[in-house]
């Protein structure tokens, strides 16, 4: 992918300067004739693309920041990743502020096409017409689609704004909501089902329903959502598929000393080049200026040369059923002196807890162990057995916080450059198959129109993991809590959790009270666990947990912590901007 489309991104670059993206330069275009050929409406469409790549947080692209403010993931404690779980976040939080500015920024950029497109209509085919007008416009309802999760209403942009337009006021979200899914109905068709040649870095038209199948989940109209959902599946025949767990799943539920599990063939460098469940990917490439981030380096172990900043919570890895297909309250499989046997290989595959091996490295997070194994001699060949080092992972001041790290969305092909200074281009998976079927079966659960096709989506899934497939002819809400499972376990750090618990209602039950962090390394007692309620929520037994686990409180607030403050600067320069209540 990267060798297809360097030419065009550095010739786009060449326009969009580095030093400030969404201007042109003095003897470049002006925003009056631009797009004058079709080769500059292509640039203008790849520099919208490149506008999703530059939204981040502590140098990691956001949607891989946003499990980590929720109950599945923590971040080292700060203001801007502690005020979000606290009810305390401010106007001017760079955290909150970040997406409105880029969000805004790439609508913009798609503006700059779209607004004078029509001009090259004549010059080009109707059918290359047709596909980049259709390809910026999912751009743009993708950016607002998270704006109005993110902030509720916000102002509609529709075209590029002149100086005296600056006092738009905010429109519904609702509204938002069914202009988004009325654009993807118009423009989906006018696309090829996949763009796989670019590697899908270009949306094709099983993203376009994709999106309207996510809105229209979203906003409760499950029937309109299922039915996008359908059509994107079907379009995706022979172009998208998942992609089965590597060998390495067989580490799953095992030490260090058997090896180290690794989903990279799909959420890793090989996985963006081969993997055909990316639906819609944004890219990095360290041959371009600006165009990577250092996510490699803040999802790393210590040992890892990484400073360990993101990490699921203990109410996360307590969510993960046995190999029975049973909750770890209910299973006779569950060992609580041996939590991390018999687990859903996901547990392994996407996370890293004690006594597993990560990045070259056995991974503990117990004092009581001063070495621990070091496997990069045996990999690179240079020996026959591990060596001994001294286990930061345990000793250093800033390892873990939640006591785990982050495996899923990770490359060892980092632990080469990582650094707190140092680089990666691994992509950035924006839509994936498996979260199509979850919006499919969750759509045909909640409007009840529960047939075999629902439970053949959501076992493709358990299947791929090597877990069970589930029960027939079970009820709505059974069927519900499963779909919810399933959202919490594959989509976990993929940065949907934020969105559902505020969509199902349950966060201020989720987000209320206390996070369970397991950052000594401890083992626990079986008396530890209440119950895994409907919403596959871990309750603990607190003063019994308090034995073994450290704690961070969070706090929710109804009628306010559903979406973040408008950003203060942007209510300063528009008087017809009111921020959200409560800030």
């Amino acid at each position: 992918m990267k060798r297809t489309t360097i030419k065009i991104w550095m010739i786009t670059l060449a326009l969009f300067t580095a030093c400030d993206l969404d201007r042109f330069p003095m003897d470049g275009p002006t925003t009056g004739t631009f797009p004058a050929t079709e080769e500059e409406a292509v640039m203008g469409l790849l520099a919208a693309y490149k506008g999703l790549t530059l939204l981040d947080a502590a140098n990691t692209p956001f949607l891989h920041v946003m499990d980590n403010i929720t109950d599945i993931g923590y971040a080292r404690p700060s203001n801007n990743y502690t005020s979000p779980i606290t009810s305390s976040l401010t106007t001017d939080n760079a955290l909150a502020t970040k997406p409105w500015e880029y969000h805004y920024k790439t609508i913009a950029r798609c503006h700059t096409v779209l607004d004078n497109l029509e001009n090259i209509r004549e010059s080009i085919s109707e059918e290359q017409y047709k596909q980049i007008d259709a390809e910026l416009r999912v751009i743009r309802a993708y950016a607002y689609s998270k704006l109005i999760e993110l902030y509720g209403d916000v102002p509609l942009v529709l075209n590029s704004l002149g100086l005296t337009d600056s006092d738009l006021p905010r429109t519904a979200k609702l509204e938002i909501q069914q202009w988004i899914i009325d654009e993807m109905t118009e423009v989906a068709d006018h696309l090829p089902a996949s763009q796989a040649t670019y590697g899908n870095v270009r949306v094709g038209s099983v993203a376009a329903y994709m999106l309207k199948a996510r809105v229209a989940l979203y906003s409760e109209q499950f029937d309109v959502a299922s039915s996008a959902a359908e059509k994107a599946i079907l379009l995706a025949n022979g172009n998208y598929t998942l992609t089965p767990f590597d060998d390495s799943k067989a580490f799953c539920n095992q030490s260090h000393l058997e090896g180290e599990p690794a989903c990279s063939n799909i959420f890793g460098y090989e996985g963006y080049r081969s993997s055909k469940e990316w639906i819609w990917v944004a890219e990095y490439n360290q041959n371009i200026s600006g165009n990577t981030h250092n996510q490699g380096y803040y999802f790393a172990s210590r040992l890892g040369k990484g400073s360990s900043y993101w990490g699921p919570t203990q109410n996360l890895i307590d969510s993960f059923q046995c190999i029975d297909g049973l909750p770890i309250d209910e299973s006779p499989l569950y060992d609580a002196n041996a939590p991390f046997e018999n687990r859903d290989p996901r547990l392994d595959m996407y996370c890293a807890r004690p006594n597993a091996r990560l990045m070259g490295f056995q991974f503990e997070t117990n004092v009581s162990f001063d070495q621990v194994n070091n496997y990069w001699p045996v990999l690179s060949g240079e020996g026959s057995k591990p060596v001994l080092v001294s286990n930061t992972d345990a000793k250093n001041a800033y390892r873990t916080f939640s006591g785990y790290l982050w495996r899923k969305h990770t490359d060892n092909m980092d632990y080469q450059t990582n650094s707190s200074r140092g680089v990666s281009d691994l992509n950035l998976g924006i839509f994936r198959y498996a979260e199509l079927l979850l919006i499919y079966a969750e759509a045909k659960v909640e409007a009840n129109r529960i047939d075999l096709s629902v439970y053949e989506a959501i076992d493709q899934i358990r299947t791929r993991a090597g877990m069970p497939a589930i029960s027939k002819n079970l009820s709505q809400s059974q069927l519900r809590s499963i779909v919810r499972y399933e959202r919490k376990i594959e989509l976990a750090n993929d940065g949907m959790r934020w969105y559902d618990i505020r969509r199902w209602g349950i966060a201020d039950q989720v987000m209320n009270g206390v996070l369970y962090l397991n950052r000594n390394g401890n083992t626990w007692s079986k008396n530890v666990l209440v119950d895994i309620d409907e919403n596959y929520t871990p309750i603990y037994n607190q003063a019994e947990a308090l034995n073994y686990f450290t704690t961070q409180e969070v706090v929710y607030k109804n009628n306010k912590d559903e979406v973040w403050p408008i950003p203060q600067q942007e209510i300063d320069i528009n008087s017809n901007l009111s921020q959200n209540p409560g800030y």
